[in-house]
Parts: structure tokens; C-alpha cells; sequence
């Protein structure tokens, strides 16, 4: 039997918060992982001034969502801590250890609320994630068929955010853990719609020190005052 998730409000925002928000995209960032590639949890890792699960929600709060959660797992109370001030909901995904990826998606589908209609799943070791790629993502959802996933690619290459309308969220929800989106990629291909961009970002995940390097120098090369005072273990 799944454990309940738990759901602690941070800065009181939930949907009922946005009565103005165009067709109800929630976003939700997944930062549940164990980060044993890097050696430290990715979302903690220092960025300017902020770490980089701030830059990610900072980024993703420009947008007219209606509800914004974080799926936690590993250093839960960090990043909860860290999250204070930030008018999101951190969840705590209670199976991250067994689950994989897919467990925390199905946690935060759930913590939804009933008037949102589409989920926008970012990931939470992208902290050079474009308010550009957010923008078109959602705009390319609310411009057609609703039962549309959006899925941004670059160089075809699939990247994040990615947008899942409710209409595959029982399909989302009957995955087991063992299971990954791309499992339904193929029963589900008349419903996607690739949108192309002309930003590697969305492709630019953090995996290893040398990954968090890479990141930071493109950052900086992109006009942004990061310097990393120490390289992870």
C-alpha cells in the first residue's frame, strides 16, 4: 500500500488563490531524488545568491500558474526550509526511496486541486530553465485541443517543462514505479504535440560536479554573475 503524501503550505498559495488564472496550469517541480551522482543534493547547491531549487520556483513564479508544488524526498525539511517565503506548496513524496521519478509525479497529481486542468512538470536541477520555454509551453497547451501533452524539443531532443493535460492523468496514475512518461508515449502519440525551441536549456540537467560546472560557466557566459565557491563532492 502507497504511504499518503504529506503537504505543508508554504506563502498560502494554492489554486483558489489565482481566480483569474487562464485555464489552470499547476506547476509542479520534482526535487525528490537522492543526487548520489553528485554528492550533494542538486537542488541545495549553491546559485548566485540564491541555491538552485530558488532560481528553478523563481523562474517557474513569473508565469500565470495557479498552484505551484515542489515533490520532496531526500532532505525534506532543507529544502522545505529553504522554500519558506515562496508562495508554493512543498509535497513530500513518503515513497521516493522505492518510487523512482514516477512516484513523485503521481504524488504531486494528486496534491492537485480539482479546478486545474493541466499539470506543468519542470524538474528541479535545471536552474537555467527559460521564463521564454515556460511561457511557450503553456501558451501552445491553451491554443488547441486540451487533451494535448506539450512536450518542448530542442535539436529533436525532448526536454522540460513538459505539460500534462488531466486528460492522461488516470493513465499517469496507473503506471507502477518501474515505469517512466516515455511508457506512454507511444499509446498516447496522437495526443502529443512537440513544440520546437531554439533553447539547449531545456535539455540542461544537472547530474555530476562537472555537470554543475558546466552550468554555472553557461550561466555566466549568458551574462549572469554566478560564481560556485566550492565544486561538490
Amino acid at each position: 500500500m502507497q504511504a499518503r503524501p504529506i503537504v505543508e503550505r508554504i506563502g498560502l498559495r494554492d489554486e483558489s488563490l489565482r481566480p483569474g488564472a487562464a485555464t489552470m496550469i499547476a506547476g509542479m517541480v520534482l526535487a525528490a531524488g537522492r543526487s548520489s551522482r553528485m554528492g550533494r543534493l542538486k537542488p541545495l547547491l549553491p546559485w548566485g545568491q540564491k541555491t538552485v531549487i530558488e532560481q528553478v520556483v523563481t523562474t517557474l513564479l513569473t508565469a500565470s500558474l495557479a498552484d505551484l508544488l515542489v515533490v520532496t524526498g531526500y532532505e525534506h525539511e532543507a529544502l522545505a526550509a529553504v522554500l519558506q517565503g515562496y508562495p508554493l506548496r512543498v509535497v513530500f513524496n513518503p515513497d521516493h526511496a522505492a518510487g523512482e521519478m514516477i512516484s513523485s509525479i503521481q504524488v504531486g497529481l494528486r496534491a492537485l486541486g480539482p479546478t486545474v486542468n493541466a499539470a506543468l512538470i519542470a524538474v528541479g536541477d535545471q536552474p537555467r530553465i527559460q521564463a521564454g520555454t515556460i511561457a511557450a509551453v503553456m501558451a501552445a497547451w491553451r491554443d488547441g485541443p486540451p487533451q494535448r501533452i506539450i512536450i518542448p524539443s530542442y535539436q529533436m531532443r525532448r526536454g522540460h517543462p513538459i505539460c500534462l493535460p488531466r486528460a492522461v492523468w488516470p493513465a499517469v496514475l496507473a503506471l507502477s514505479w518501474q515505469d517512466s512518461l516515455r511508457s506512454l508515449w507511444t499509446s498516447l502519440a496522437g495526443q502529443i504535440e512537440h513544440i520546437t525551441l531554439d533553447s539547449p536549456t531545456i535539455l540542461s540537467d544537472m547530474d555530476t560536479p562537472d555537470d554543475y560546472l558546466r552550468e554555472v560557466g553557461a550561466s555566466v557566459t549568458d551574462g549572469h554573475d554566478l560564481s560556485p565557491t566550492e565544486r561538490p563532492a
